[in-house]
């Protein structure tokens, strides 16, 4: 790889994997090597995550198509090899989350994939990008399918503020389908949404109880679009620095001539404060049908 070229994105656009494509390799260890170590990058690289997250689904019979699409991660790696996660002082403590679906993608079982990115102010703390379990009839079921994942993630955070004595408002979550936003706000229950009642009846309470907020975004706007799907390369450098992944500042680089003695400082005494929240339990969804 150290004579490829970069490639601009993660992964090629239109393509879609599938578990018949190509030749099976011969030795699948190097393919399950590379991708689990690539599984160490997303942590700080959310723009390879869903590239990742496809390359995970062909562990057990990886193709060279398969080994390709890899390749491309790597090189695009090795062009962005100097971009990671800015985190920047923020006096704002308002959790705002962005959740995404596409449908029945997948074309070994028509499963969809569903994504989402949490920010603590301007900071992002959490995202995800993953198959959904369950077939969904419409784009608007894979879509609130995908709000339930969400929804269980702000929770989790909000009540670990709490354990921390960080005040938070409710989050707020930005949806780009409608019908999905509408599921969550009618109180009346449809024969057509039977199937996932318990997953609107999770949410539905947390809006009642005003503890979240849906609000509409628009499908350009709609952060978590880059976690879902392959995209333009200007539409994928554009989600991709709104997600604060970027070059470090020129502040924040090594000097190479500090010395020892400018890397030390002195220790910083943290007063422990009293806390009566209630501690934060897991992220759980809730169960479907």
């Amino acid at each position: 790889m150290e004579a490829s070229k970069p490639a601009p994105t993660p992964g090629s656009l239109g393509r879609t994997l599938s578990q018949s494509d190509g030749v099976p390799l011969p030795d699948p260890s190097e393919y399950r090597r590379i991708v689990g170590a690539l599984q160490y990058v997303t942590p700080t690289r959310p723009d390879i995550a869903f590239a990742v997250n496809k390359a995970c689904q062909f562990m057990a019979k990886p193709s060279d198509v398969h080994w390709l699409a890899v390749k491309r991660i790597l090189r695009y790696l090795k062009g962005t090899i100097s971009l990671g996660l800015h985190f920047q002082t923020s006096t704002s403590m308002e959790l705002q989350g962005y959740n995404d679906a596409d449908w029945a993608s997948c074309p070994d079982d028509r499963r969809s994939t569903s994504g989402y990115c949490v920010f603590l102010g301007s900071n992002l703390i959490s995202w995800s990008s993953s198959k959904q379990r369950l077939v969904s009839k419409n784009s608007a079921k894979s879509e609130y399918r995908g709000l339930v994942s969400l929804t269980a993630e702000l929770v989790w955070i909000q009540s670990l503020l709490q354990e921390l004595c960080l005040p938070t408002s409710p989050p707020v979550l930005w949806c780009d389908n409608q019908s999905a936003a509408h599921l969550a706000a009618n109180p009346v229950f449809h024969s057509r949404s039977k199937h996932i009642e318990l997953d609107l009846h999770f949410i539905r309470e947390k809006v009642l109880r005003q503890e979240l907020q849906i609000c509409y975004v628009s499908s350009t706007d709609q952060l978590a679009d880059i976690l879902t799907k392959h995209l333009p390369i200007s539409q994928f450098c554009s989600l991709r620095s709104k997600l604060t992944v970027t070059s470090p500042p020129m502040s924040l680089r090594g000097d190479d001539n500090q010395t020892d003695s400018n890397l030390t400082s002195s220790p910083t005494v943290v007063t422990e404060q009293p806390c009566n929240n209630p501690k934060p339990t897991h992220p759980t969804t809730s169960p479907s049908l």
